[in-house]
């Protein structure tokens, strides 16, 4: 009876991790997924991730309850972080949008309810089905798997206010702005010309009307810039995805002390 208390004990710190993953982790965590297949697949993952992992000896104690929520707090924030360097692309997608002239027309993603720019939502969703080819929700899970190594599960203290943390943080929020600046690079600085060109043309014939070329101008020459960066913007996209892996080692390393 005490063995199999251990047993189911263990399983629900697991499964607590997984779940609370699958809430902030991209894909996993969006609207488009039923709630009831996310709780499914947490708990199958979790079934298999208990043949694999070590479990310690647990007891039914006062600090089970503080393992529970610490398990919480590992999986929301390696889920976060993941999520912080992949909204790299929306950002770099408003960027774009502003000197595109988009930037009034946002649109509501489905997959987290809330408004995101045009380009923005294109590019997200175009990076997770370049995802999904390359099986990355793999590696997220695999990140996940490879958390238990790190940060065990008898392991009570989390050290949410340890400097090295926070400074963690602060580097991932800045390679997501720097990945989005890069994305976004090519399209506002070759708009940016368009608009100089456009401002030339205002002073040497005035009698053409700039506000109504210079829009369908410039969106025009943003598509045209899009297709033919594309290639360059899939291999920002790699390096985003190795860059969030890279976040998630990090922060799980820094959690478990090692």
């Amino acid at each position: 009876m005490e063995e199999f208390v251990v047993k189911i004990s263990a399983f629900i710190l697991i499964l607590v991790r997984v779940t609370s993953f699958f809430v902030t982790v991209p894909i996993f965590s969006y609207r488009t997924i039923p709630a009831m297949h996310r709780v499914g697949m947490a708990f199958f993952l979790s079934w298999i991730m208990y043949y694999t992992v070590e479990i310690p000896s647990l007891q039914l104690d006062e600090f089970y309850i503080l393992l529970i929520l610490k398990e919480i707090a590992v999986g929301l924030s390696i889920g976060l972080i993941a999520y912080i360097i992949m909204s790299a692309i929306q950002s770099a997608g408003g960027f774009i949008d502003f000197q595109m002239g988009f930037a009034i027309a946002n649109v509501v993603d489905p997959q987290t309810g809330a408004q995101s720019p045009l380009m923005g939502q294109f590019l997200y969703i175009v990076s997770l089905l370049f995802l999904l080819s390359v099986n990355g929700h793999h590696l997220l899970i695999d990140g996940i798997f490879y958390s238990y190594k790190m940060i065990p599960l008898d392991q009570i203290w989390v050290p949410f206010g340890d400097e090295q943390l926070l400074n963690h943080m602060i580097k991932t929020f800045n390679s997501m702005f720097i990945i989005a600046f890069q994305m976004s690079m090519p399209l506002v600085g070759s708009l940016f010309l368009i608009d100089v060109a456009l401002g030339i043309i205002a002073r040497t014939v005035p009698q053409l009307n700039i506000f109504v070329v210079g829009m369908p101008l410039k969106i025009g020459a943003a598509f045209i810039m899009l297709i033919v960066l594309m290639s360059v913007f899939f291999m920002l996209v790699g390096n985003l995805f190795e860059q969030a892996l890279y976040a998630m080692r990090g922060l799980m390393q820094i959690i478990g002390g090692a």
